[in-house]
């Protein structure tokens, strides 16, 4: 049974709507939902949507009204992908009560790994930090799967070298038929794959990057080709249908009666 229905109006998937999207770790969105209470969210955008733990949550793309359904099915964290007119977001969506992880081990380690890293919480968060080798990047990954910032808060500078270690696990995690390339600051996703083949994709470029990182989304996505049983179903349907009589099949008209003239009466 669902529970009452809740809507929220705002600019949470902007970035959709921008000229270029962004990908990588942290998430651009924090939700907390009530357990049993779905929520409608209204977006500029939006023609599918994905959560990585269905447990959790659910997603569901309503493009016609442009609002993305969230519904709630047990506590923990999900992440949901969003993904409109060539753009996507990722989500962090908590069903409470959640306790959240203390961070600060996390943060003492990019610190560590990025001599210059800063990091200001509280209402005006923010973090800079300099990434100069796999250490600092490795390390700021980890810390930014945390719930400490969104991505909006970072300010990162990367040395060209780990844009080019970068670019490699991106690379890495491609399905076959995709490539990944760097167009000046941004990342270009061409080839032709499956659906499935180009959300797991976009999930890759989101999961090994750290930072913003514009996207240019140049996949051909194929239509998921018909399932013998569909076809099977459609046959049977059309047997059937063939099989039906016609109105008036099977039914033997009246005979129309003929007048037949006497015989002449015969002469005595």
């Amino acid at each position: 049974m669902r529970g009452r229905r809740m809507y929220v109006i705002g600019g949470l998937l902007g970035m959709l709507a921008a000229p270029s999207a962004a990908l990588a770790w942290p998430v651009d969105q924090a939700l907390t939902l009530e357990p049993g209470k779905e929520r409608f969210q209204k977006l500029a955008a939006v023609d599918w949507a994905e959560s990585d733990a269905p447990s959790v949550v659910t997603a569901e793309a309503l493009s016609q009204s442009g609002e993305l359904l969230l519904t709630p099915h047990g506590a923990g964290i999900a992440r949901v992908l969003l993904y409109a007119e060539g753009r996507f977001a990722v989500w962090r969506v908590m069903v409470g009560p959640i306790e959240l992880q203390n961070t600060t081990a996390e943060l003492a380690a990019a610190k560590k790994a990025c001599p210059d890293l800063k990091a200001t919480e509280g209402a005006e968060r923010s973090l800079t930090a300099t990434v100069n080798d796999n250490a600092c990047r490795l390390a700021l990954r980890t810390f930014l799967k945390t719930h400490a910032f969104l991505a909006p808060e970072l300010e990162l500078t990367f040395a060209v070298p780990q844009i080019q270690a970068q670019l490699e696990d991106f690379m890495a995690g491609m399905p076959p038929g995709l490539t990944v390339r760097y167009s000046g600051a941004g990342l270009v996703l061409s080839g032709k794959t499956d659906r499935e083949g180009h959300r797991k994709a976009l999930w890759e470029l989101f999961n090994r990057a750290v930072g913003r990182v514009p996207l240019e989304d140049r996949t051909e996505v194929e239509a998921p080709p018909s399932k013998p049983e569909d076809s099977a179903k459609q046959e049977a349907v059309d047997a059937t249908v063939s099989d039906v009589p016609s109105p008036d099949a099977g039914v033997v008209a009246p005979a129309t009666p003929v007048k037949r003239k006497a015989a002449p009466k015969k002469p005595r």
